[in-house]
């Protein structure tokens, strides 16, 4: 499950073959691109109901099985910055196409998938070209609704889309798995590729960014390779955390991040200027973005595993078991978007981990004869109320004094940082499960069952103390008044992913 924003068009950048489309022609560019982000979004949440049944097919590991997951959101997250200056200074409808092309073409691979590898590489290539479709699809929304009324109205239809994704995601990929088979969680995303690609003909104009424009190739192969090689190190924990290989690739990660600095500070057109990041208050919103993806991308996804192989719930049940943590913030959120600048960020930022980390830490409590309602709802529920008052104010705390030029940057990053921090946090969660099932003697059924418990168990309690840091984080960085920290008209618009 993700969350966060996507990179809006460079503000002063002059769009070409950008006058505007109107009529009926305008409305069916918003359908599309609409769509477009639904593909984006759902496919990270699809596969989560679908993992017990696609590792038993194709004997995935639970290393292997983890990298499923964690192929799409590190890919994703890894190249959205690139992808974004791609679409850009080469074309938005150029880019668009080629990424919902390529995505419609990854999901087939992955559909068609033999053997893990297979699974995993499609799931690194959606992320690719996801990477690509995402920014240029909200680009293209820019320049197709240029201002005023019509504009308000399609953004808020785009957001709606992206903030109900997560939830399609779940209930799709239970019926989908129960009714056909886990497959088609992936092949089903050809259906949204051909419309989308049919329809981007249809009413999709071309723009792009005027002026002299370069790629920061040095900042986006060092940034990518070392974001891949620490979680890839972090993944390695799982057999040990002071084994050669996993330090190496863990220091190597660093290594190639420091290096991607030192790039940044450097040239002119960087992937990533600098001065995004070094403001404490936004930093400290990114830092929170990552540490929040942790626990939904991260935490989270062992509650399928829990709900359909210790509770016996069939996919489709546990995709509807799924959903009340995303009903809570749905329905938390407009209250607390108005709660919001009568008692600034800091209080809710302070206090949404904590109630997340309450949220975990009663998950944490599930054992392998227990009842839902009382063992897994009331947490979900809990989880819900803390993420909904951490996103509320983390999302403009991440815009917030940003200046026009710097809103699209500055919004990727913090998409960029829930997908990186749940790439991380799966694996390293991944390593806590693998030690907590190592210590159950598995003599039969039963004891298996309450291995997987242990396990998952333990994933929930590491998510609840990396919450729980959140708070500290929010303590330290998230400093200043509400006037200061949320200044009216600040920032440039964000849809935000839920």
């Amino acid at each position: 499950m993700s969350t966060g924003t996507i990179p809006l068009p460079r503000t002063g950048a002059v769009p070409v073959g950008s006058r505007g489309i109107r009529g009926a022609r305008r409305w069916g560019a918003l359908i599309i691109l609409a769509l477009a982000q639904l593909v984006v979004v759902l496919d990270g949440t699809i596969v989560n109901i679908a993992l017990p049944q696609a590792q038993l097919d194709l004997g995935l590991t639970d290393g292997q099985r983890q990298w499923v997951v964690t192929a799409y959101a590190l890919a994703f997250g890894a190249l959205l910055l690139l992808g974004g200056r791609i679409a850009d200074y080469w074309g938005r409808k150029r880019t668009y196409m080629v990424g919902m092309i390529g995505f419609g073409a990854a999901s087939v691979f992955g559909g068609l998938a033999q053997n893990p590898t297979e699974l995993i590489a499609a799931r690194g290539l959606q992320g690719v070209f996801a990477a690509l479709l995402a920014p240029a699809a909200l680009a293209l929304l820019t320049v197709s609704f240029p201002g005023g009324k019509e504009r308000n109205t399609a953004f808020a239809v785009f957001g709606t889309v992206a903030g109900t994704g997560a939830a399609v995601g779940l209930l799709l990929g239970g019926v989908l798995t129960e009714f056909a088979d886990w497959r088609w969680c992936l092949l089903v995303n050809v259906v949204f590729v051909v419309a989308g690609v049919i329809g981007g003909f249809l009413f999709l104009r071309e723009s792009r960014a005027d002026g002299e424009n370069r790629y920061d190739l040095a900042g986006a192969l060092t940034v990518t390779a070392g974001l891949g090689s620490l979680v890839y190190g972090f993944s390695l924990a799982e057999f040990g955390w002071a084994r050669l290989d996993t330090i190496g690739f863990v220091v190597l990660g660093i290594a190639l991040l420091v290096a991607f600095v030192v790039i940044e500070s450097r040239v002119a057109q960087p992937l990533l200027p600098l001065r995004v990041i070094t403001d404490r208050v936004r930093g400290g919103a990114l830092l929170l973005q990552a540490i929040s993806g942790s626990a939904m991308i991260g935490g989270t996804v062992y509650l399928a595993f829990h709900l359909q192989i210790v509770l016996g719930f069939t996919p489709l049940v546990a995709g509807v078991a799924s959903l009340p943590m995303t009903i809570v913030i749905m329905v938390c959120a407009p209250l607390l978007t108005r709660l919001l600048p009568v008692i600034g960020p800091r209080p809710m930022m302070i206090a949404g981990p904590l109630i997340a980390a309450a949220g975990l830490l009663y998950l944490s409590r599930i054992t392998p004869g227990g009842n839902y309602f009382t063992e897994v709802l009331p947490g979900l529920v809990l989880l819900g109320l803390g993420m909904a008052n951490l996103f509320i104010p983390m999302q403009n705390l991440a815009l917030a004094r940003v200046a026009p030029h710097d809103a699209g940057v500055a919004s990727a990053a913090a998409n960029s940082a829930m997908q990186i921090g749940g790439s991380i946090g799966l694996s390293v969660f991944t390593a806590f499960y693998a030690a907590a099932v190592a210590t159950v003697d598995v003599t039969d059924g039963a004891s298996q069952l309450a291995a997987f418990t242990a396990g998952y168990s333990a994933t929930f309690f590491a998510s609840a103390v990396v919450m729980a840091a959140g708070s500290v984080v929010a303590f330290f960085m998230i400093r200043g008044t509400k006037e200061h920290l949320l200044p009216s008209g600040d920032g440039g618009p964000a849809v935000h992913l839920g």
